[in-house]
């Protein structure tokens, strides 16, 4: 695998950074604290997520930003992949709004499978694999070191794929469990459906059907023999029905013919009574004729009319129609301006008092605007003084910044520089700290071992050694970081003295800002307040004249209301005369009409006898029609009687009767051998479920038997690949474990300048053991820290190249990645570490990143990175030069010295 592109926005302190890299050694140089291991960082967690960072995801996100973007560009096994994860935040905390991965079969979606494909897939390895092989984190360099056998074991089985052997075989042995656990399972099966066969064989099942089947044969026989009975007495009785049947439909017909009979005489007779009726109303119409016709007489002289017809009726109406129009229409003009009149009046007079009522509230009115002037007059008043007030206050705060160090409005950026400024020497301070706190360990324990008369970094005896010098440079450089950082918290003092300065200063600023808007404010008040007083005082002089001139107005409108009521009394007293016309008019219509009903009474009269006289004459067709109809129906009633034959009745009773009782017997027996049958039909069939299930027990049996000589096979087969995976797991380790023993021999002998150590040990536990030239033992621990430091790569770099060569082809590996390596080392042995970077080049390793300010290093690069990190922003910046460069700034610096 190599890396080819990391691009950043907002990781940690990269704001904006797009790196490029090569094959070869890429040296990433820059101070402490300027962002070199963020790059390393955005690589481990573009490729494994946020199960790579020491914090959350909101340690990721650049401070002030709301979105992260991470992108890495690499090549693997010839082929280009592109990964791609952003982070958003959402209130309080940070989540990934995106993670795919591009690659030649497609995208991958989804921070887990991304994640996955990238360990499983493309590296075979964890996160913590990756960590343990290809990536030296910078305090990590003991790590394997300081691991327990166990750990170091589990770490480097995984990384070598023994693991995965450990894991098939725990599968298979898990199989074998669980094929012992079936098999026992089938075993326990094939023993009960032994004991079930055997006991329904016991029962002699075939013999027991023949019974069952012989006895419900004979009971079938019998069935159908009362059967064919039961169906010829139902026969019988439904002969019988039908004649009884008949017998009664002619009784029901004998019924009949009497009932209409008996009807049709009924109604002959109401007919004959209706007739006589008719004549009685015909007499009575007559009488009253006559009576009306002599009182006729006197109507019509009242009525004042010529002659008693209608004609003359009539036109009497007309002319009483025609005065009556002439005077409704009169009367309903007088009414009309009557009412006119008397509204007039009443409105004027409302009209009055609303005017009277509305001068009233203009003089209310005038008197609040009035008084309001008044009150904006006072407060206009107040508002100048306040004003005189802010203006002394302002003048004062202005003062404060006459002996500042900045000017008024330049307060904000002289806080925020003085912040950064303290913050950057905070950082100073702890890692002053940090430094100082070790270097004070390592005298320390330098000191206890020299009392005790051994070397403080070998722990030999300290006689002719070389090493006792380095001590009192260890101590002078303890003195040099003691003094220093007296001077960094003298410095914080005085940076925290001018932060409260700036403080202050921003405060009064912001109360300037404040006295601004206030005397703003009331200055735009007091405007509004003088204009406020002229219009009040305008308006209630308006509104007093406006109030003088309504009751003026009212004054006319009450006089002109009593001239309209007056006007109305007088037109009044015509309308009651026409009044008393209408009623006149009224009295003779009536007396007409009067006569009109008399005359409409006698031709309603005649026409009654008319009808009357009609009505006779149909009923009496009528009753001719009834009478033959009767004579009709007797006729058939009496032929009806002659055709009844009442024997043949009787005798179709008494077979009915035979049958019923004959069927009531046998359908007591049928059912009893209907039940019968049914009992047997279900032994039967009970008999024949219990064969049918002894067949399939034994087909069971036969298919149990069977699985179980399968699985009996099949626990063999796993006890067999068990031990294998187990065998094959031993083999390869010890094979591993002699090769990783020989790369790591080599490999420290490579970088360690020293002849004190004859070689080192590797059991199949991966127990360590460095043997002294006089072959005496030490544990790893026991090395001095430099030591340690090489001794930790030269681990790291065997285990990377029994990698390469054991999987190279199959599973390409990841960058060599070395985060600063020289921290515990010397000048000597950070040439050999050179050596090693140049040994590991010729092992194949396509691309190696190193994070280091040390110049040989630097040197040995074929590609430099800069980083460096702007005090005031916090923000890191990249700057990438190639080898023929830095070739090019040798050559000129070679030059120079000349």
């Amino acid at each position: 695998m190599r890396f080819d592109r990391l691009r950043l926005r907002n990781f940690k302190p990269h704001t904006d950074t797009d790196l490029r890299l090569e094959e070869g050694v890429t040296v990433i140089h820059g101070l402490n604290g300027s962002g070199k291991s963020s790059l390393l960082e955005a690589c481990f967690f573009a490729l494994y997520g946020s199960t790579t960072l020491e914090g959350t995801l909101n340690d990721a996100v650049t401070t002030g930003a709301d979105e992260t973007d991470v992108e890495l560009w690499f090549t693997h096994g010839g082929e280009e992949y592109h990964i791609t994860r952003e982070l958003r935040r959402y209130g309080d905390s940070i989540s990934t709004t995106t993670c795919t991965l591009e690659g030649p079969d497609g995208v991958i979606e989804g921070a887990t499978d991304v994640r996955e494909f990238v360990g499983n897939e493309l590296l075979r390895m964890d996160s913590e694999a990756f960590r343990n092989c290809a990536y030296i984190r910078q305090g990590e360099v003991n790590r394997l070191i300081n691991a327990s056998a166990r750990d170091r074991q589990k770490m480097i089985d995984d990384l070598l794929q023994l693991g995965k052997l450990e894991e098939y075989r725990d599968r298979a042995g898990d199989a074998r469990l669980g094929v012992e656990d079936v098999l026992a399972d089938r075993r326990g099966g094939l023993n009960k459906l032994a004991d079930q066969i055997e006991a329904k064989e016991e029962k002699d099942l075939h013999g027991r059907l023949n019974e069952l089947e012989t006895e419900l044969s004979g009971v079938d026989e019998e069935l159908e023999r009362f059967e064919e009975n039961r169906e010829t007495a139902q026969k019988s009785r439904d002969e019988a029905a039908a004649v009884i049947e008949e017998a009664a439909e002619r009784e029901s017909e004998l019924e009949a013919y009497e009932a209409d009979i008996e009807e049709l005489e009924q109604a002959i007779r109401e007919t004959e009574s209706e007739r006589e009726a008719l004549m009685e109303r015909i007499t009575e119409a007559r009488e009253t004729i006559e009576q009306k016709q002599e009182s006729f007489e006197e109507l019509t002289v009242a009525a004042d009319l010529d002659a008693a017809t209608a004609e003359a009726v009539a036109a009497a109406r007309d002319e009483i129609d025609e005065k009556e129009s002439d005077l409704r229409e009169e009367l309903q003009e007088r009414r009309e301006r009557v009412t006119a009149l008397e509204n007039q009046s009443t409105n004027v007079a409302e009209k009055a008092e609303q005017a009277q009522e509305r001068a009233a509230e203009k003089r209310e009115r005038a008197a609040e605007l009035e008084e309001d002037a008044e009150n904006a007059q006072e407060d206009r008043e107040a508002r100048r003084e306040k004003l005189a007030e802010l203006q002394s206050e302002r003048e004062t705060l202005v003062e404060r910044f006459a002996d500042a160090p900045v000017d008024l409005g330049e307060a904000s950026s002289y806080r925020e520089s003085v912040e950064d400024e303290l913050d950057s020497l905070r950082e100073e301070i702890q890692e002053t700290v940090a430094t100082l706190t070790s270097a004070r360990d390592s005298v320390e324990a330098a000191e206890a071992l020299l009392e005790e008369g051994k070397c403080p970094e070998c722990g030999q005896p300290v006689a002719d050694s070389p090493h006792v010098d380095t001590l009192q440079d260890d101590r002078e450089r303890v003195e040099s970081l003691a003094a220093r950082l007296g001077e960094l918290n003298g410095t914080k003092s005085d940076l925290q003295a001018e932060l409260e300065t700036a403080e202050s200063l921003l405060e009064a600023e912001s109360r300037i800002e404040q006295l601004d808007e206030t005397r703003a404010m009331h200055e735009e008040r007091i405007e509004e307040l003088e204009a406020s007083i002229e219009e009040a005082e305008a308006a209630a002089e308006t509104r007093h004249e406006e109030a003088n001139e309504l009751v003026e107005a009212a004054e006319e409108a009450a006089e002109d209301a009593d001239a309209k009521g007056e006007e109305a009394e007088t037109l009044q007293q015509n309308v009651a005369a026409a009044e008393d016309g209408l009623d006149a008019l009224d009295e003779r219509r009536i007396r007409l009409e009067s006569v009109e009903a008399v005359l409409d009474s006698i031709d309603d009269l005649e026409t009654d006898i008319d009808r009357l006289r009609d009505q006779r004459e149909s009923k009496a067709e009528l009753l001719s029609e009834r009478r033959e109809r009767l004579a009709d129906l007797r006729e058939s009633r009496n032929d009806l009687r002659e055709a009844f034959d009442e024997e043949r009745v009787a005798d179709a009773r008494d077979q009915r009767q035979t049958a019923v009782e004959y069927l009531e017997k046998v359908e007591a027996k049928l059912e009893t051998l209907q039940g019968r049958r049914d009992e047997l039909t279900g032994n039967i069939g009970s008999v024949k479920n219990e064969l049918e299930s002894l067949a399939e027990l034994r087909e069971q049996r036969d298919a149990v038997a069977e699985t179980v000589e399968r699985l009996e096979s099949l626990h063999a087969e796993t006890e067999q690949l068990e031990q294998s995976y187990g065998d094959l797991r031993a083999e390869l380790r010890q094979r591993n474990v002699e090769n990783l023993e020989r790369m790591l021999n080599e490999t420290f002998d490579l970088v360690y300048g020293n002849d004190a150590y004859a070689h080192i040990e590797l059991d199949g536990e991966y127990e360590l053991t460095v043997y002294q030239k006089d072959g005496t033992p030490l544990a790893p621990e026991q090395l001095s820290g430099g030591e340690r430091a090489l001794f930790n790569l030269s681990l790291r770099c065997a285990i990377y190249r029994l990698l390469s060569e054991g999987i190279e082809g199959a599973a390409p590996t990841p960058p060599l990645i070395l985060d600063e390596p020289t921290v515990f080392l010397d000048s000597g042995h950070v040439s050999r570490l050179v050596d090693l970077v140049e040994e590991m080049r010729g092992f194949g390793v396509r691309q190696i990143l190193i994070v280091s300010h040390d110049d040989e290093l630097v040197d040995a690069a074929d590609a430099l990175v800069t980083v460096e990190k702007d005090t005031t922003t916090n923000r890191s910046t990249v700057h990438q030069e190639d080898a023929a460069t830095l070739g090019e700034v040798e050559a000129l610096i070679g030059n120079g010295d000349d």
